[in-house]
């Protein structure tokens, strides 16, 4: 825990400054002083742009990219210079300690949630507009501390498995702000169990906040798309397409129907399909998926650290539109060696408003929930409970607006396949696809190299065959972490 508590301690002074200087007294370095950090919907208001401001921090860049290049369709180039290539490699070259950012960033992020949601409790607002907003702040902290719980126990726990959750370990449910605490682990199923708590209070609360496209905060619809989300991952049906025929119903946020509208969504950042994102802007930065093109501009070409493989290239038809917004044919240069027409992973190109030159700089503004994911969401769920009639109209509202054409007569295992084929066709590299293939219980064999000269062949790399059983699909925990607190228990295989 020692690099935790550390990022606590560092993490809750930040935040305690946001309040005023005029608040700053000299108190112990491993407490938060509630009674004067938290007086007036003013402080509320300050640590609420604390709670967002660490959010920004832990969207996209590592907390994407670690996933996306341990799965399959991913090949290492050969000037990849081994970054990231221990979770590439699985096996004896990934260690836990490859996880530990992620493990601390999230927890560092609960340690502040976790002191606000205190303070709140000891504001007094009057009735009227100051009640609203402090029970706006509320909803926003535990909306949060639900969505840093569900990105932690989907990466460092089993899958939930309705037969064994009650048992199965899940992650430490820290609640509470506490430097000296050595929780152990809940189980999955309490673990989850939290999740839904904070998000019903958070649904309870957040009344006043309105739905729009593109928000930057925590909506009433960002609440019921993570709501969504986490009941997929725990197998509840019909709580999953309940949550997610509710948000395509609501017809806020309609699909891109053209390839020129998809493509204004991942390049300028466009917002018909955004349920929340975090902004982009010159002034406020964001962390960027910037390990696929790899832009030389003053010489011409690219040298991405990964390249995908031509499988995945091959899973979308000529007339999907993603293909040509997703990936792009660029040249590219590998020891010297020039490669042109390979397909690139276009997804994240950077937006020509953010450059600070005339390249590149790979700021996108980064998408927390899109109503593609949602669509998805509402198929799979549907078909899990044997409703092809309403699987079909999601599942089709997707394909027939990406350019595909309808499908008709499915059911059974031949739905359910084309259902996950088609999310993950929709939300490659977006960081779902490694823990899909782990609650769908699915190995894999790494695709087949576009070129095979242009990456890396040896051990780990091209070719890589991961069975469903890997202990390593579930990460383990860091070794500091593991040394310093002896009730945590590790993940096998670690």
């Amino acid at each position: 825990m020692k690099n935790i508590i550390l990022g606590l301690v560092g993490a809750a002074m930040t935040l305690t400054a946001i309040t005023s200087c005029k608040k700053l007294d000299l108190k112990p370095y491993d407490q938060v002083d509630i009674s004067t950090g938290f007086n007036t919907v003013l402080d509320a208001k300050y640590w609420n742009s604390g709670i967002y401001a660490a959010l920004r921090g832990r969207v996209y860049g590592s907390y994407n990219v670690l996933q996306e290049v341990q799965g399959d369709q991913l090949n290492a180039s050969i000037d990849f210079g081994n970054r990231n290539g221990a979770p590439h490699r699985w096996g004896s070259f990934l260690n836990n300690d490859d996880f530990a950012g992620i493990y601390q960033g999230y927890y560092s992020g609960l340690s502040n949630i976790n002191v606000v949601i205190k303070g709140y409790e000891q504001i007094q607002a009057s009735a009227g507009a100051q009640t609203d907003s402090l029970n706006t702040y509320k909803a926003d902290a535990r909306m949060a501390r639900a969505y840093y719980f569900h990105e932690l126990v989907k990466r460092f726990a089993k899958a939930y498995n309705p037969a064994t959750a009650a048992s199965d370990l899940g992650i430490p449910l820290v609640t509470e702000f506490d430097l000296a605490a050595k929780p152990a682990r809940a189980t999955v199923k309490a673990t989850y169990d939290q999740i839904l708590a904070d998000l019903a209070y958070a649904k309870s609360l957040n009344t006043k906040r309105a739905n729009i496209r593109g928000a930057r905060y925590f909506t009433p619809d960002a609440v019921l798309a993570l709501e969504a989300r986490v009941k997929l991952d725990m197998q509840d049906w019909q709580g999953a397409y309940d949550a997610a025929n509710t948000l395509i119903s609501s017809g806020r946020y309609p699909l891109y129907t053209t390839a020129a509208g998809l493509k204004s969504y991942w390049s300028i950042d466009a917002t018909q399909e955004d349920i929340m994102r975090i902004n982009a802007t010159l002034a406020e930065t964001v962390n960027t998926n910037a390990i696929y093109l790899g832009l030389n501009g003053a010489a011409g070409f690219f040298a991405p650290d990964f390249i995908p493989t031509q499988t995945v290239v091959d899973s979308y038809d000529a007339a999907d539109f993603r293909k040509g917004v997703y990936f792009e044919q660029k040249l590219i240069r590998m020891q010297g060696i020039n490669y042109p027409n390979v397909w690139l992973v276009n997804k994240f190109p950077g937006n020509p408003a953010l450059f600070t030159t005339q390249y590149t700089n790979y700021q996108n503004s980064n998408k927390i929930f899109r109503i593609g994911e949602v669509y998805a969401i509402a198929a799979e769920a549907a078909a899990n409970l044997s409703q092809s009639g309403n699987a079909l109209t999601a599942l089709n509202a997707l394909r027939t607006a990406r350019g595909l054409t309808a499908l008709s007569g499915l059911t059974g295992t031949a739905l359910i396949n084309e259902v996950r084929a088609e999310r993950t066709r929709e939300l490659n590299f977006d960081g779902f696809h490694l823990f899909d293939l782990k609650r769908w219980g699915l190995g894999f064999t790494r695709g087949t190299a576009q070129v095979t000269a242009a990456v890396q062949n040896s051990t780990g790399f091209t070719g890589l065959t991961i069975s469903a059983s890997d202990p390593k699909f579930i990460w383990g925990l860091p070794t500091n972490d593991i040394i310093l607190n002896p009730n945590l228990v590790q993940n096998p295989g670690w």
